[in-house]
């Protein structure tokens, strides 16, 4: 099984996503260890990507999880997948499961004032939330967000059945 923990940047998708991977021994992923360097550098300076921004490193994201899913390795992606044309993308079999990490702007803006050493400008949240196309009833587990990550995760099992 392949569980992408997708939402905003900032909404804690790396945190929660490492912290679920551990207590499942599962092998965990970041999405952003595969954009180009080209991207980072428009992230880093408040440009926001494009959809043919995106193209390649949703391609390389599909073919990690294939190679996942054929290779029976279960794992964990922490990957933005903020438009539902992505999710589809990704989401290459029943065995690939979505969970929206959700919260309001004034939250995620205040989760992303604390974090350090991420290429992303905090600039971006807003075309962050008006790229965000919400999942539809069904498509995947939603988690709110506003408690820690222990917490977090522990839902993330029940709602997933991973106990």
């Amino acid at each position: 099984m392949i569980v992408v923990v997708f939402g905003v940047s900032g909404a804690g998708k790396t945190v929660t996503g490492q912290l679920l991977a551990q207590e499942l021994s599962w092998q965990f992923y970041d999405a952003d260890d595969f954009h180009s360097a080209a991207n980072i550098e428009k992230m880093h300076g408040g440009i926001p990507l494009t959809d043919d921004d995106r193209q390649p490193w949703l391609e390389s994201l599909r073919e990690l999880i294939k190679h996942c899913l054929a290779a029976e390795e279960n794992a964990v992606l922490a990957c933005s997948a903020l438009k539902e044309s992505y999710r589809r993308y990704l989401r290459i079999s029943a065995n690939v499961k979505l969970v929206y990490l959700r919260g309001d702007y004034a939250l995620i803006a205040a989760q992303l004032r604390q974090r350090r050493g991420h290429f992303m400008n905090p600039a971006l949240l807003q075309t962050q939330f008006a790229d965000l196309e919400e999942p539809q009833l069904g498509e995947a587990v939603v988690i709110e967000l506003g408690r820690s990550p222990a917490e977090l995760v522990g839902e993330i099992r029940r709602k997933l059945e991973l106990d």
